[in-house]
């Protein structure tokens, strides 16, 4: 009796604690993380009798938890990988929605603007078209100003949300450092607290929400967390932490510090998974590519509407004035250039563009690698790695400038030459440090700074400086065309072409050419090389093209067609009153389809290069495209998470259908063991009576 009351005893035990457990399961259906947990029984030892062993009950020896390290590792890891897509997702829609968007792109804005110009070239002498140019100009310039803040604003998010995430990080890791510790004391007694382990695996799972993470069990059932390429976050009781600050070489775009101690490294480049790497990632394979692309169009448009203005001549007669600011100024030129923070030295480079047709879309990195003297300079362009040659040349008075080229083209093209060119006066070169590194940025502010300078509409110059007439005694039926001045990148001088000007072509039967005088040369080219043509003389019945070089060394092409008589002439003037001359104007038109953009001046044999309009469409096709595959990753990681957060489910999830049978279940079994003591009373009760 005294055995059977022991086992109703161990009984009644064993299904009260497996109802306390089924009762904090369904009490934990909700809880983030909870691990369904079971009683584990096992018999208690038998007892030996005469007749073999009777069993005598039974004991609980474990409360389990239903937990796979396979299945929490997909789950972690698939948070991690979706939360970096979403974070990328959501940004990347805000810069496609903007570069594309109707009223909100560039697109729009140019085609006004070459709207404008074509309607002014129809009638270039009227003052109205003509103030709508001005009007669509300070309308293109303010669009690229917005578009650049806007997308400024995405940069400024950006460094805010990577300070409140690394603030999260580093309450999560405390967190989970403050786990290590107790678990490791609750451990001690050789069994698991179940509890603690599931709070510590969801707070290991909402950092990864935020960053990346490598974990590695230890024997003493503490978690060791890794961050980047191995920098320890979390070991045992011990932290680290992450810190956004302004970056190094850029202060304006954050970088992330791993603070160990005393110590600190920069691991922006290293970290990746989570909300932190999906904003690291956007930043520099969309926003800052963006950023430069736009500045790169913004200066091509600035620089070659200001170089064509330059070659011709406005209502008064004069040479055209700038319509766009000059982006060469010292303080353009100054803010290209950004010194590191761990600099020594306090020297001021300057960047200057030279040729915005051939400008990258990158950003450089140039280091000054000895006091000199000579000083030696070297750079890296950052989009790819490449180094870049670097020439530099002295003036005799100790101010460098220095030119970049990159070296790996295909022989035998010459270096292709990066744009830009970069100067040090010899008062700054002394401020410099052995050592001492600079960020170049040759386009990131082109679209913050483009603006109009021209405010008066007669000073648009849409008339070419030159004219041709043919001679009013002419016999024969010979005709020419009106000739167009060679743009050397510079503006004319009026005052030397008129002094080179008039030039009387006389046609010599005799040699089947045309004659020029003394200053002056004449060579029939090949229209589409430049060259020297063959035969060098007159082709009558066809069209010739000729290049006229005059005194002041100006290059003037023209057509000469048709029979011409012995002594007809033809006469190439200045054109001084070409008030309702239109053909500059038509080449300002010309430039919304001319290759002006990403030029490769290494490559002769074939166009290279883009539009305005196609180098701003090929910017926001590439957009358009991450766009679309981020939504695909998107769709694609979420898809996987919840996958893999199902199968941790199925095995780690409460459900109320079986804890309910199982109260069903564990109540019947303490009914019966209650039953079995009954019974063993009753027992004990009739001995009793049988010695009264």
């Amino acid at each position: 009796m005294a055995d059977l009351l022991k086992i109703g005893l161990s009984g009644l035990s064993a299904n009260k604690t497996s109802l306390a457990v089924t009762g904090h399961n369904i009490s934990n259906v909700n809880t983030p993380g909870f691990s369904r947990q079971d009683a584990v029984q096992a018999t208690n030892n038998p007892q030996f009798s005469g007749v073999g062993y009777i069993g005598s009950g039974t004991t609980l020896v474990d409360i389990r938890r239903s937990y796979s390290e396979f299945l929490t590792t997909q789950v972690r890891s698939s948070t991690a990988l979706s939360s970096d897509v979403e974070a990328y997702r959501s940004q990347i829609e805000q810069l496609d929605s903007l570069l594309a968007g109707k009223t909100t792109g560039i697109t729009p804005s140019l085609q006004s603007f070459f709207s404008a110009m074509q309607t002014a070239a129809e009638d270039p002498a009227n003052i109205p078209a003509r103030q709508l140019v001005l009007s669509e100009a300070e309308g293109l310039a303010k669009r690229f100003n917005t578009v650049y803040d806007r997308i400024n604003e995405q940069n400024e998010f950006i460094n805010k949300q990577m300070s409140a995430v690394t603030e999260q990080v580093n309450r999560l890791a405390s967190s989970i450092a403050g786990y290590n510790d107790a678990i490791a004391i609750a451990a001690a007694n050789g069994k698991q607290p179940n509890d603690l382990l599931d709070a510590r695996e969801e707070a290991v799972r909402q950092l990864s929400t935020f960053i990346g993470v490598t974990v590695v069990p230890q024997d003493d059932n503490s978690l060791n967390l890794f961050v980047g390429s191995g920098q320890p976050l979390v070991v045992g009781s011990t932290t680290s932490r992450l810190e956004a600050v302004p970056g190094r070489d850029d202060p304006t775009r954050f970088e992330i510090d791993f603070v160990s101690g005393n110590s600190r490294q920069g691991v922006t480049s290293l970290l990746t998974g989570g909300e932190l790497g999906g904003l690291i990632r956007y930043r520099s394979e969309s926003l800052d590519p963006t950023l430069n692309s736009l500045g790169r169009i913004a200066l091509a448009v600035s620089d070659q509407v200001n170089s064509q203005l330059a070659q011709g001549l406005d209502l008064k007669g004069q040479v055209g004035t700038a319509l766009f600011g000059d982006f060469n100024t010292a303080e353009a030129a100054a803010l290209r250039v950004r010194s590191s923070a761990t600099n020594t030295g306090n020297a001021q480079p300057l960047l200057n563009i030279t040729d915005t047709s051939i400008l990258t879309t990158s950003d450089y990195r140039l280091s000054l690698d000895a006091g000199g003297p000579p000083p030696t300079f070297t750079a890296r362009r950052l989009t790819d790695g490449a180094d870049i040659t670097v020439t530099a040349t002295d003036d005799g008075s100790g101010n460098y400038t220095l030119s970049f080229a990159d070296p790996n083209v295909i022989a035998p093209s010459p270096p292709r030459d990066q744009g830009f060119e970069v100067s040090f006066s010899a008062a700054e070169l002394a401020l410099a440090d052995d050592g001492d590194r600079y960020l170049l940025q040759p386009t990131r502010r082109g679209a913050t700074a483009i603006s109009t300078v021209l405010d008066q509409p007669d000073q648009l110059a849409f008339a070419a400086p030159v004219r041709s007439d043919a001679g009013l005694q002419n016999r024969g039926n010979a005709t020419i065309g009106q000739p167009e001045l060679q743009s050397t990148g510079v503006a004319i001088d009026p005052v030397a072409l008129q002094g080179a000007l008039p030039v009387t072509l006389t046609y010599d039967a005799t040699a089947s050419d045309f004659t020029v005088p003394a200053g002056a040369t004449l060579t029939r080219i090949n229209p589409n090389t430049g060259a020297p043509a063959t035969p060098a003389t007159f082709q009558p019945g066809q069209q010739n093209t000729y290049e006229l070089t005059l005194a002041d060394g100006s290059n003037l092409r023209m057509t000469l067609g048709g029979r011409p008589e012995e002594g007809d002439t033809f006469s190439v003037a200045f054109n001084q009153n070409g008030v309702s001359d239109n053909r500059n104007a038509l080449k300002l038109v010309d430039l919304q389809k001319k290759q002006t953009v990403g030029v490769d001046p290494t490559v002769t044999t074939i166009g290279t290069g883009s539009s305005f309009t196609d180098g701003y469409g090929d910017m926001v096709e590439r957009v358009g495209t991450l766009t679309a595959q981020a939504r695909q990753d998107s769709t694609a990681t979420s898809a996987i998470l919840k996958q893999a957060t199902d199968n941790r489910d199925s095995l780690s999830g409460v459900s109320l259908d079986e804890e309910a049978a199982n109260l069903i279940k564990f109540e019947q079994y303490y009914n019966a063991s209650a039953q079995v003591i009954q019974v063993a009373r009753s027992l004990f009760d009739t001995l009793i009576g049988a010695f009264r």
